[in-house]
C-alpha cells in the first residue's frame, strides 16, 4: 500500500535520477495504540537522522489529521525544523481508493481529506510494516537482540519482519524492494491439542479467526481469557500489561503459561511464514516482543519455529532477531520516501523535460 509523493519544492536531480539538494520532511508511524512522529532533512549521501520524535496516544485525538497538524504546529513554534509541507505516514491497513482499511485503528482514515485536514501539500500513507522492512538497512546493531541462529549479523534476504502489536504486522524485505502482507489476517492454524482447544472456543465467538486474534496484544488477553474457560477459573486480568507484570511477578500461574504459549505459538507462524517467503533471515518487532522478550528467549519459541517436519533443516539456518527500535517505523517511513518517492519524482521530471 503506497501513493508517491511528489517531489518536493526546491528538491532538484541529476540526469541519472539522484537527489542533488536536501529536501525536509515527515516521517509518521501510526498503529492502532500509539503514532510516532519525527522528522529529517534528506541529503545525498548521508545517512538518515529521525529528529523532533514525539509520541502521541491515537485516542486522545479526533483523526490523523489532527496528530499530523498538531506536530506540525509543535515544530514551528517550538522553532525545531524548517516548514514542511510533506509526509509520509507508515499505517497499519490497506489503501481502497481513497479509504484506508483497517480493523485497530481509532478512527477512519481518507488520504485527501487526511491531506487536507493537516494544512499539507503533499502526503503518502504506506504499510507500516512495509516502513519496518524498509527501516531494516539504517537499523543500529545495538538494537538487534539474536533469538536464534549463530554467524555475524547481517541481513540476508529476502528478510521476514513480523510483529505483533495493536494488530499482527507482516512484510518481506526483497533485495529490489518491500512486499507487504497481511498475512495477520490469515486463518489461525493451531499445532498442539491445547491451541485446537483455543482455537474451538474462538471458533465459537467468530466466523473468521485470523493469526493476530491471538499474535496481538488484545490476542494475549484472548488467550489468557480462553485458558481460564478451559480451566473453569475465572479471569483475573483484562489487559496485556496485567497479564505480562503477572507472568512476570508468577502469581498466576495462567497468566505465566499464557505468555509461554503467546511465544511458542508466535515461533510457529514465524517458521511458516519463513518456509512461504522462503526468507533467509526473521526480524521480530512490535511492542509485544519487547514485553515477551524473556519468552521468546526460552526454548518454546525455537522449537516451534523449528518444528517443520522434513523441512526443519532449512530453517536451521534461518537466524531470528528481534529489534529494540522505537523510531524504526518513523526511520522506515523516510527511508521510503528517500528509496522510492523521490527516485520516481526524478523520473516524472526527467520525463516531463524530455530527458
Amino acid at each position: 500500500m503506497s501513493d508517491p509523493v511528489a517531489d518536493n519544492a526546491g528538491t532538484r536531480f541529476d540526469e541519472c535520477g539522484n537527489l542533488t539538494t536536501s529536501t525536509a520532511i515527515i516521517g509518521a508511524d501510526v498503529g492502532g495504540t500509539y503514532a510516532r512522529l519525527g522528522w529529517a532533512t534528506l541529503r545525498p549521501g548521508e545517512p538518515i537522522q529521525v529528529n523532533g520524535f514525539r509520541k502521541y496516544t491515537c485516542a486522545e485525538h479526533p483523526s490523523l489529521a489532527a496528530i499530523l497538524r498538531d506536530y506540525v504546529h509543535w515544530l514551528h513554534t517550538e522553532n525545531l525544523a524548517p516548514a514542511i509541507q510533506s509526509a509520509v505516514v507508515a499505517i497499519a491497513g490497506v489503501l481502497d481508493g481513497d479509504d484506508l482499511l483497517n480493523t485497530n485503528l481509532a478512527w477512519p482514515v481518507s488520504l485527501s481529506r487526511t491531506r487536507h485536514d493537516a494544512g499539507l501539500e503533499q502526503l503518502a500513507l504506506i504499510n507500516d510494516f512495509v516502513a519496518v522492512a524498509q527501516a531494516l538497512p539504517y537499523a543500529d546493531a545495538a538494537a538487534m537482540q539474536r533469538i536464534y541462529g549463530e554467524g555475524a549479523l547481517e541481513m540476508r534476504l529476502p528478510a521476514l519482519v513480523l510483529g505483533p502489536g495493536t494488530g499482527l504486522g507482516v512484510a518481506l524485505r526483497l533485495a529490489d524492494g518491500v512486499l507487504s502482507s497481511e498475512a495477520g489476517h490469515a486463518a489461525l492454524s493451531a499445532g498442539t491439542p491445547l491451541e485446537q482447544d483455543v482455537l474451538r472456543l474462538l471458533s465459537q465467538q467468530h466466523a473468521h479467526v485470523d493469526n493476530e486474534r491471538i499474535l496481538s496484544g488484545p490476542g494475549l488477553v484472548a488467550l489468557y481469557t480462553c485458558l481460564c474457560e478451559l480451566r473453569a477459573v475465572p479471569a483475573q486480568w483484562q489487559t496485556p500489561a496485567q497479564i505480562i507484570q503477572a507472568a512476570r511477578a508468577e502469581t498466576d500461574t495462567l497468566a505465566l503459561e499464557s505468555t509461554q504459549m503467546f511465544a511458542a505459538w508466535l515461533g510457529s507462524l514465524a517458521g511458516d511464514l519463513a518456509l512461504t517467503f522462503g526468507a533467509r533471515s526473521v526480524y521480530l518487532t512490535g511492542g509485544i516482543t519487547g514485553h515477551l522478550a524473556a519468552e521468546l528467549h526460552d526454548d518454546g519459541f525455537q522449537q516451534r519455529f523449528l518444528s517443520k517436519g522434513g523441512l526443519s533443516p532449512a530453517l536451521r539456518q534461518v537466524p531470528v532477531w528481534r529489534i529494540e527500535h522505537g523510531e524504526l517505523g518513523v526511520l522506515g517511513a523516510l527511508a521510503w520516501h528517500a528509496e522510492n518517492a523521490l527516485p520516481a519524482a526524478a523520473r516524472r521530471s526527467a520525463t516531463e523535460h524530455g530527458e
